[in-house]
């Protein structure tokens, strides 16, 4: 028994260990769902082909060496499948190449990340702990081979991933252009294949750049021309003048408007402002992996986010025509407040880029261990600090504040809460109405402070949620929250966010059509009487030939009569599944994500007139 023990072969148990480790993983940490023994055999062969691949990478290096090279293999290889793990819990998603820009944003996200580490995370790196103690009780051999043996490993890996592509391609056909879905591309060629095939996406958007020229733009922007829609003339113009004041709500979903916990509301503020404002109930989020950067990328741009990364990291430097450069050549100042670092999602660039004259990030408010929580600056202490700068900056102005309070985790002080939690036994979700409900009495402190100023009247007044708050990976207690089924229907309709748009002397009123973010720069614009040239592909929310649907960066869409989502098609009022033929027209909506895509990768707005006014 001792001579076997000390014949183990290190390459085999190597590979046999990581393979049935990332199958375990599929199963137990990502939501990959198979349909029936064919994906399930595709899912299970899938680890193997790249495994044996790198593993016989090893014989390029002496035998006193391999030990030690196979110990870096599969320490890499435990790194990827965990740092894959741990950004699957928080955005339901997989890291892509742009993704690894953002590495400056950790620091400041490790609640976050401490929140989604459990101490049974341990099993992730088992077999490491296993091949260490093997290697130091001399029982691990290093691979010695015959060359004749190699060609077999090899062959073995090229046959695993012939059979691995092709069984994948029958049961989806032209998967590799597919890119945007990013759990299919893993669930069929694996993880560790899929982020060579990253690799492979990452360096050929880089180079649409170098080929890109003014034709395309002007393909683009005859699109967005002819799609345009002639603003209401009861309200263009109705703001010229006014200030615009928006106030982005981190993670807010619409769902919590309107409800209670044990008799207590969750947004007692928001529910009143409501009242007296145009609220859009069918307003949805289009946010990618660039979350809130994201958010603020589509408002002031009306551009779609990018499929991979986000736009704030990868493409700052890019030429914009974005609401803040636009409204300066009518004389609007547009300044940011945020109680975080000026670094964080890139904005201190990006903001350049877009044409923000000033940006209040945190080395300009008094932060403490007292009024700090999650990210930086509690909401509450937030706005107080802010108005002081508010009140110096000169008017017309264009104001953006970005919450912070209610982020994932949504930890929060006991002094800090004013509702009830959930009671679904999920904590992330069960703190969630906590924060919402501080951020909601920060608002409307506020508001007040506003009105006291003298600044509410000659303002405009937006108010929206950025993003979804809580994602997929608590779908069970979301349930108990709903009383329902969280379907791929509900799934599409939890990504309404709240928009509120306040305007001077006009009553409150419920708008109902199907709109998204971006929506929101003509809306802007018609608002304050200015047209804008450039390319937008959102519509005036107000025009009565708005364009009625939104597009999300998975590729679903919501229209007025349909919801396309998960390959499937529901009626949108009824969310019952209906025949996908009746989805036919809502799926040719998504090549406005390619069009986007296209400008920003191709940097295409250089091209326009009014790049040489940019003054970067």
């Amino acid at each position: 028994m001792k001579e076997r023990i000390e014949n183990y072969d290190s390459l085999v148990i190597t590979a046999f260990l990581l393979w049935l480790k990332t199958y375990f993983v599929y199963k137990v940490c990502f939501n990959l769902e198979t349909g029936n023994w064919v994906q399930e055999l595709i899912l299970f062969i899938n680890p193997l082909s790249s495994v044996l691949f790198s593993l016989t990478l090893i014989f390029l290096f002496p035998v006193r060496l391999r030990i030690r090279m196979i110990w870096i293999i599969a320490v890499s290889f435990s790194i990827i499948l965990y740092a894959n793990t741990l950004y699957y819990r928080f955005f339901n998603d997989f890291i892509t190449v742009p993704v690894l820009f953002q590495t400056n944003n950790v620091g400041d996200i490790g609640n976050s990340v401490i929140a989604q580490t459990y101490w049974y995370d341990i099993v992730f790196f088992a077999d490491l702990i296993f091949l260490y103690f093997l290697a130091k009780r001399g029982h691990l051999k290093p691979a010695v081979y015959s060359k004749k043996r190699l060609y077999k490993i090899l062959l073995t890996a090229l046959i695993f991933l012939t059979v691995n592509l092709g069984l994948a391609e029958s049961e989806r056909p032209e998967l590799l252009t597919r890119t945007f879905d990013r759990e299919l591309l893993v669930k069929n060629l694996g993880t560790y294949n899929y982020h060579l095939y990253d690799l492979v996406l990452q360096s050929k958007t880089s180079a649409q750049k170098v080929l890109a020229d003014n034709v395309d733009r002007i393909e683009i922007n005859h699109y967005t021309k002819k799609k345009s829609a002639e603003p209401d003339k009861d309200f263009y113009g109705i703001a010229e003048g006014k200030n615009i004041i928006l106030i982005s709500m981190e993670s807010t979903q619409q769902f919590v408007i309107g409800r209670e916990i044990n008799g207590k509301e969750i947004t007692p503020f928001l529910n009143d402002f409501i009242k007296e404002s145009y609220y859009f109930d069918n307003f949805y989020h289009q946010t990618g992996q660039g979350k809130t950067s994201d958010s603020e990328f589509i408002i002031d741009n009306s551009l779609y986010p990018l499929p991979r990364g986000a736009v704030f990291q990868t493409h700052a430097l890019n030429e914009y025509y974005a609401t803040p450069e636009i409204i300066k050549e009518h004389g609007y100042y547009s300044t940011v407040f945020h109680g975080n670092n000026k670094g964080f999602w890139n904005r201190d660039i990006m903001y350049q880029s877009l044409g923000y004259d000033r940006f209040f990030a945190e080395e300009y408010y008094e932060i403490n261990e007292t009024n700090k929580i999650n990210y930086g600056l509690k909401d509450e202490p937030f706005f107080d600090q802010s108005m002081k700068y508010l009140k110096e900056i000169p008017q017309p102005f264009y104001a953006k504040f970005i919450t912070l309070t209610n982020h994932h985790p949504f930890k929060f002080g006991a002094e800090d809460q004013m509702v009830p939690t959930f009671e679904t036994g999920d904590p992330i979700v069960d703190r969630y109405p906590v924060t919402v409900r501080y951020t909601d009495e920060a608002i409307k402190n506020f508001i007040q402070q506003l009105k006291n100023e003298g600044l509410y009247e000659d303002s405009v007044i937006i108010i929206l949620g950025d993003h979804y708050g809580i994602s997929e990976q608590h779908n069970n207690a979301m349930a108990q929250v709903l009383n329902k089924e969280i379907t791929p229907y509900e799934s599409v309709q939890l990504q309404r966010v709240p928009l509120i748009i306040h305007i001077p002397g006009h009553e409150g009123k419920t708008i109902s059509n199907v709109s998204g973010q971006i929506d929101l720069k003509p809306t802007i614009l018609n608002l304050l009487g200015i047209k804008d040239e450039g390319v937008q592909f959102g519509t005036d929310l107000f025009s009565p030939d708005h364009k009625d649907f939104a597009i999300f960066r998975d590729r679903s869409v919501v229209t007025d009569k349909y919801v396309y989502t998960s390959d499937n098609c529901y009626g949108r009022i009824s969310g019952k599944q209906v025949d996908n033929r009746a989805c036919s027209k809502a799926r040719q909506k998504l090549d406005e994500l390619d069009l986007s895509d296209g400008l920003i990768y191709g940097d295409l707005l250089r091209f326009a007139e009014y790049a040489d006014k940019n003054n970067r």
